[in-house]
């Protein structure tokens, strides 16, 4: 069975780091793309990062080029999203999601399976 898990969300002040978990079971990370989106409040979902382990590709929204990082530590079947000089905007809930048929790094919510059950990221205006 295909589980994801997200951790590591928070309260954080403007400026401040926080790195999101998302620990897979059931599948095995090295095959299958990997997404991270938010949602605030009465916005729409969208794709903030994504990664591909079958070509190397990864994804970054323009609002989080420079300040978001995407890994994998394959050993434990998780992926990270560490985010950097976090602002208002960046406050939604946070979902990590698998593809099991996309190519490349997708920011598209609808080529992606599995879904987590997201992680709230506060930050204060």
């Amino acid at each position: 069975q295909v589980q994801l898990v997200e951790s590591g969300g928070g309260l954080v002040q403007p400026g401040g780091s926080l790195r999101l978990s998302c620990a897979a079971s059931g599948f095995t990370l090295d095959y299958y793309a990997i997404g991270w989106f938010r949602q605030a409040p009465g916005k729409e979902r969208e794709g903030v990062s994504s990664i591909n382990p079958r070509d190397g590709s990864t994804y970054y929204a323009d609002a989080v080029k420079g300040r978001f990082t995407i890994s994998r530590d394959n050993a434990k079947n998780t992926v990270y999203l560490q985010m950097n000089s976090l602002r208002a905007e960046d406050r939604a809930v946070y979902y990590c999601a698998t593809s099991t048929w996309t190519s490349g790094a997708s920011p598209n919510r609808w080529q992606y399976d599995y879904w987590g059950q997201g992680t709230q990221v506060t930050v204060p205006t």
